[in-house]
């Protein structure tokens, strides 16, 4: 079975990465890593390079977890890509961090974590940065 993870650069993408794997641990599960960019400017912080894609890399490969990780450019935000992923991949569990957010600031600015919660067809585990 495969899991999702949406992973940021951040704080809050560390953990749900953390606890992706494991998760995929528990049941020998692939991990497919989640880290997307609508291209529409010319930095995105939340956009990872290249040394925290081979960080990523080693790390899942020095813990024995299948994986693939995906980086797509396409002109999706966030949350279409981590649905779509889970969608294609017939997915058991997706996994995201969460961030704080004052009311304003979620009403104003939307949320990813928000629109994978509801419209995800599968689990989602939502987890928080230490």
């Amino acid at each position: 079975m495969t899991i999702v993870v949406g992973y940021v650069p951040t704080p809050e993408g560390e953990a749900a990465l953390t606890q992706a794997i494991a998760e995929a641990k528990k049941n020998n599960d692939t991990l497919l890593v989640i880290n997307s960019s609508k291209g529409d400017a010319l930095v995105d912080n939340r956009y990872a390079q290249e040394p925290e894609i081979q960080t990523i890399e080693e790390r899942l490969a020095l813990q024995g977890i299948q994986h693939v990780i995906k980086q797509p450019v396409r002109g999706h935000d966030a949350a279409a890509e981590v649905l779509d992923a889970a969608d294609e991949t017939n997915a058991e569990l997706i996994v995201i961090g969460l961030r704080r957010r004052s009311p304003v600031g979620k009403l104003i600015m939307g949320s990813v974590s928000q629109r994978i919660l509801l419209e995800a067809d599968c689990p989602v585990l939502a987890v928080k940065a230490d």
